[in-house]
């Protein structure tokens, strides 16, 4: 699942949520899946924001380039 895919479908579920029209049995089992995309969705922007970090600025103070993100370190 994209990001996106994963940060759509956290959407709905909460606005299932907050309309609060769902039995409590199904809104445990939606909050348990919108814990679940939440971690995901931060993981991959976690990722994303190291990758950033990876990039060489020049003396210049321009991107020189970039280094490849080790996902392992």
């Amino acid at each position: 699942m994209s990001f996106e895919e994963a940060l759509g479908a956290l959407e709905s579920i909460v606005q299932q949520l907050e309309r609060g029209d769902v039995p409590l049995d199904q809104s445990i089992t939606l909050y348990e899946r919108g814990e679940a995309l939440r971690a995901a969705c931060q993981q991959r922007l976690d990722a994303a924001q190291a990758r950033i970090e990876k990039i060489v600025i020049g003396a210049d103070g321009r991107a020189a380039a970039t280094q490849a993100f080790d996902a392992e370190s």
